[in-house]
């Protein structure tokens, strides 16, 4: 049995990741023109899944199965299934295979894969693919963040003013979410450069890494759609806290991922909060 003491090779284990995230991204390119089927998560009728989503889950899972029986995972399709597993201090793999699946269905090609590792409950890997536009993401704890092996780097803008940010208006359709969305979109969109929806929380991060997308925050959506990105962002320079300004908690479904410390500090104080239940 995995447990807390238990060594990891993480060049092996992102090798391994590598080369599944690459399959799987064939599948993925090979459907995002093509008709898909549909299904909606339970009590939302606009959080889609789709028999791809399920098919490379199942693809990733067993790939790293067969080379590490005893690691655990955290997806998004199995707990939509009702699979919830609790983060321990035990290799944790934690995955949203199409993070995105909104724009998946719509064709739109913001699609990626995301892929973090967890171990002793701190992120020591990430990757997030893109197999439509072909843009492979990856950092090591230590190591720094590459895109198709090239070094990235956050942009290092300090002030909202110069600022691209990225937000996601979510699929939560309450009226409380809503307002604060709105509140929060709409001082971005008084003090930013501009503000961009790209529909993929591990594309926002990925971009915040690459140094496009100088500030991205959201508030409910999941540890598979961050785990990769938390890494990849922190290995590229950037600065990942909780939007109210406190330490970063992976299972907490909040984030604020910027270009440095000093926008962070500007922006958290101006932000309404939503603070959902902790997957």
């Amino acid at each position: 049995m995995s447990d807390c003491n238990e060594e990891v090779n993480l060049h092996e284990c992102l090798e391994l990741i590598t080369r599944l995230a690459r399959h799987a991204g064939k599948i993925i390119k090979s459907r995002i023109n093509k008709k898909k089927t549909i299904e909606t998560k339970a009590n939302n009728s606009i959080d889609f899944v789709t028999e791809t989503d399920q098919e490379v889950e199942k693809l990733l899972i067993e790939g790293i199965k067969q080379k590490y029986p005893h690691h655990k995972f955290i997806g998004e399709e199995s707990f939509a299934a009702g699979i919830k597993e609790k983060l321990t201090c035990a290799p944790t793999w934690v995955i949203d295979p199409v993070d995105g699946t909104t724009n998946f269905v719509h064709s739109y090609p913001n699609v990626c894969i995301s892929i973090g590792l967890v171990v002793g409950c701190d992120v020591k890997l990430g990757v997030i693919f893109n197999p439509i536009l072909d843009m492979f993401f990856r950092a090591i704890k230590g190591e720094g963040a590459f895109l198709n092996d090239e070094p990235i780097k956050v942009s290092g803008v300090k002030q909202l003013t110069d600022a691209l940010a990225a937000v996601e208006f979510g699929s939560v359709r309450t009226a409380e979410f809503r307002s604060i969305v709105n509140h929060n979109m709409n001082y971005l969109a008084t003090n930013a450069h501009g503000v961009r929806s790209a529909g993929s929380a591990a594309w926002n991060l990925a971009q915040v890494a690459r140094g496009a997308i100088d500030l991205y925050v959201e508030m409910g959506f999941h540890a598979w759609d961050m785990a990769a990105g938390d890494i990849i962002v922190r290995e590229a320079g950037g600065t990942v806290i909780d939007p109210a300004g406190n330490d970063f908690e992976l299972m907490n479904r909040r984030i604020l991922a910027t270009s440095s410390s000093e926008i962070a500090e500007e922006v958290y104080s101006k932000f309404q909060q939503y603070y959902p239940e902790h997957d």
